[in-house]
């Protein structure tokens, strides 16, 4: 948004420099991109009138005049211009001017005529206007007046980089009233007398879509002369708002586009048949542009049409077809409210970007098109004459925007600026933005003004109070830090120590996408019931996972491709299960998985090379387990999980609870899923693993420790565990070591029989056993055996 400053100090008057106006607006959150000066440097360059004019005598094109310029005697000055002419008001620079570029003005002769002085152009005195010839004056320009005072050439324009939501400052109204604000300044709007009715001409008016148009204005102005000229003062305010004057009703619509910031658009109305509608489009409907270029309109598209088909492309560009041309003398005037939604990227999609598009995406005032529907009927009657119809108006309440009331809390405001803010100033900062504001026990209600319809939670009106109160006067504190330690569980494990230990294990941290290939989700868990996101990134994105593996198994086939043949991966994240007991019907349960694949260990001349296999993670998952100070309570039971071989899976449990899964992949799953070697995976619930027991110490014995080895046959079915575990049960306080160190199976052994060997390590804290002992708690161990498991001593 550009915009002058002397125009905005019409309506709000400010006694601060250029710099100082830009840099405050800027804090306010305006951001200023450029401040111009609206003309180059001169002096000495008044109002003049031509007084006479006569040909060259020695010169086809140039002219010998003689101009007034307030002095006693005229001026005689020799002019090039095709438009210089007797009874012309001008701006001429006297004798002694000096003018852009350091150029000063001296007496001449030009082909043996005396110019003591230069009648100027636009361009000659720095002003960027496009113009053939030299400046023509209104012809009620005061003669000898300083052109500077006279067009008010000592101003600036002001580049404003608005955010979207603050759509309300895109007109001059906008703005003063921000710098009323900031400046505890009134806010004096301009008046002109109403322009009543005149004669009985309307046109019908029918909105057929409301929800896009809850507001439209029609007014037919006849009899209007467009030979007449936009005033100069009106030229120059367009100029210094960055738009080029075309003709009166361009310029006035246009002029109103800067004031109020309401676009506004004008119909021949010789040149329309029927009745306006307000619709959508239908597909592929031709119009023709303004500019001459042809579209095919999309049904999505917002028009005003006629009889004979889309007149304009609403809030965004005119017809060809309705446009106001040299001929014409009557028009409807449009001045509509459009819903940001029914306008937003449907110029970007024909390839446009319009003053007026650029308003009606972020929003206008739906209260306003009364007010400058009347503006600009006045200064179309006082610039080009006419007399006007009655003002229609089509409107739907329901749909118009409507203010809601929103609640402000003191212990929020003073928790997000940092500061307490007296309350008679936060309600003065809200009324003079143009609110109610009604104040109660713990803080404040307040009503936002129909302009401002980016105000709409507590966040936004904290914003407010914040931006006038000035960011600049809220101190700058250094943070207070609390020295207190914070809490923390002795009985828990970390997730750092569980991440550090994987690490030291050769594991290395994966994050993936809480969204998975519903096809791989199917394929790994075909029972699963996943959550379908209705607008995801991408088809293969697309479901929320309910396990960690997918992303994992993609992060190893992603490695496999790159020639990576040992990959170990462990996750911790999020996976999501269908509840409907849970908040917004899913439950998010925080778990830890794993995944290996390749060798064992990195190739080494004294280490054989082997494949990892189940055991080797399940060996990293007992490490993590170990953490807990609670190794028994967990267990390991061979169970059938969709994702995992059969033969080679099990659960893993805490406490006879089901917390986890580890296993082979499903050898059928391996060419479906792109792997290319056996994968072992684990996955546990991540909250029923981190409860641990707080270490208690004991002193160690210093009585003699005693190992003996036995050798148990047991049917091949039979868990190594299950054997663990009842010698752990039998063997006492006595038993302090038990370790699994060989498997057999083979010669010698009946083929559904295996030969477990384990050492049992036997030691007490108080004394020495005796060797009877010592047999006595062998003999319990292996007669337990027999019971519970059929295992015997083997040969």
């Amino acid at each position: 948004m550009k915009f002058s400053k002397s125009w905005v100090m019409e309506w709000v008057r400010t006694e601060l420099s250029d710099n100082a106006l830009a840099e405050q607006i800027t804090m306010a959150g305006l951001e200023v991109d450029a401040v111009e000066a609206v003309a180059g440097q001169f002096n000495n360059v008044v109002v003049g009138e031509v007084v006479e004019c006569a040909q060259h005598p020695d010169a086809d094109k140039l002219r010998v005049t003689k101009v007034n310029v307030g002095e006693a005697e005229l001026l005689d000055i020799v002019c090039g211009a095709p438009n210089c002419r007797a009874g012309l008001k001008v701006c001429v620079a006297k004798v002694g001017a000096t003018l852009p570029g350091d150029f000063t003005i001296k007496k001449a002769k030009l082909r043996g005529q005396p110019s003591h002085g230069m009648l100027c152009s636009f361009s000659e005195l720095g002003i960027d206007v496009e113009a053939d010839g030299i400046i023509e004056l209104p012809l009620d320009a005061p003669i000898g007046t300083d052109i500077r005072d006279y067009l008010d050439l000592n101003d600036v324009s002001i580049d404003v980089d608005l955010t979207p939501n603050r759509a309300d400052c895109l007109g001059i109204a906008g703005l003063a009233r921000e710098i009323g604000v900031l400046n505890s300044v009134d806010v004096v709007e301009p008046t002109w007398t109403p322009a009543a009715a005149t004669c009985d001409a309307t046109f019908p008016i029918r909105v057929e879509a409301p929800t896009d148009c809850p507001r439209y204005l029609g007014r037919v102005i006849k009899g209007l002369n467009l030979q007449a000229q936009s005033p100069l003062w009106m030229q120059e305010k367009l100029r210094r708002g960055g738009i080029r004057s075309i003709d009166a009703i361009v310029d006035i619509t246009n002029y109103l586009l800067l004031e109020y910031g309401q676009p506004m658009h004008a119909f021949d109305l010789a040149r329309l048949d029927g009745e306006l509608v307000v619709r959508r489009a239908n597909a592929d409907e031709p119009m023709t542009l303004l500019d001459g270029n042809e579209v095919k309109l999309k049904e999505t598209t917002l028009v005003i049409a006629d009889a004979k088909g889309p007149a304009c492309m609403a809030g965004i560009f005119g017809g060809n077809r309705t446009g106001v041309s040299e001929t014409t003398t009557d028009i409807l005037l449009e001045c509509a409210f459009f819903a940001p939604l029914s306008i937003t990227g449907r110029a970007r999609a024909y390839g446009l970007h319009t003053d007026s598009s650029h308003r009606f995406e972020r929003g206008v005032d739906p209260e306003l098109q009364a007010k400058v529907m009347d503006r600009a009927t006045r200064l179309l009657l006082d610039i080009c004459g006419g007399e006007a119809g009655p003002v229609i108006e089509v409107k739907s309440d329901a749909h118009l925007p409507k203010a809601a009331p929103i609640r402000l809390r003191r212990t929020k405001l003073d928790k997000v600026i940092g500061i307490s803010v007296a309350d008679a100033q936060v309600v003065e900062i809200l009324t003079r933005l143009g609110m109610q504001v009604t104040v109660d026990a713990d803080g404040w209600t307040a009503l936002a003004p129909s302009w401002r319809f980016d105000i709409a939670i507590e966040e936004d009106l904290i914003e407010e109070v914040a931006r006038i109160y000035g960011y600049n006067n809220i101190p700058n504190l250094k943070p207070a830090a609390s020295l207190a330690m914070v809490e923390q569980a002795e009985g828990q494990v970390t997730l750092k120590r569980v991440r550090d230990l994987l690490v030291d294990r050769g594991f290395q941290e994966a994050i993936t996408y809480s969204f998975v290939d519903p096809k791989t989700q199917q394929t790994l868990f075909p029972q699963s019931d996943a959550i379908v996101l209705p607008n995801p990134i991408s088809v293969e994105m697309s479901a929320m996972r309910v396990s960690l593996f997918p992303g994992l198994v993609q992060a190893v086939v992603y490695n496999q491709n790159r020639q990576q043949p040992r990959v170990r991966l462990f996750e911790q994240g999020l996976r999501f299960i269908k509840d409907e007991s849970a908040e917004n019907g899913i439950r998010q349960e925080p778990m830890l998985a794993g995944i290996i694949i390749g060798n064992q260990s990195d190739e080494h001349w004294d280490i054989k090379s082997r494949g990892a296999d189940f055991f080797d993670l399940k060996g990293d998952l007992e490490a993590i387990l170990d953490l807990t100070a609670e190794g028994a309570t967990f267990t390991f039971e061979r169970t059938e999980y969709s994702a995992l071989h059969p033969g080679q899976s099990a659960a893993i449990l805490r406490n006879g609870e089901v917390i986890g899964h580890i296993g082979v992949i499903h050898p059928s799953l391996e060419k479906k899923l792109g792997l290319k070697s056996r994968v072992v995976m684990f996955e546990l619930e991540l909250d029923k693993l981190t409860p641990a027991q707080v270490p208690v110490a004991t002193e160690v014995s210093r009585f003699p420790a005693n190992r003996r080895d036995i050798a148990v046959v047991v049917d091949v079915a039979v868990l190594a565990g299950d054997v663990l575990a009842v010698i752990k049960k039998v063997g006492g306080n006595q038993v302090v070591g038990i370790n699994l160190f060989d498997v057999y199976q083979g010669a010698g052994m009946a083929e559904d029989k295996k030969s477990l060997a384990i050492s049992l390590v036997l030691q007490d804290t108080q004394r020495t056993l005796e060797e009877k002992e010592i047999a006595e708690t062998v003999d319990n161990v292996v007669r337990a055996l027999g019971e519970e498991l059929n295992a015997s001593l083997r040969d």
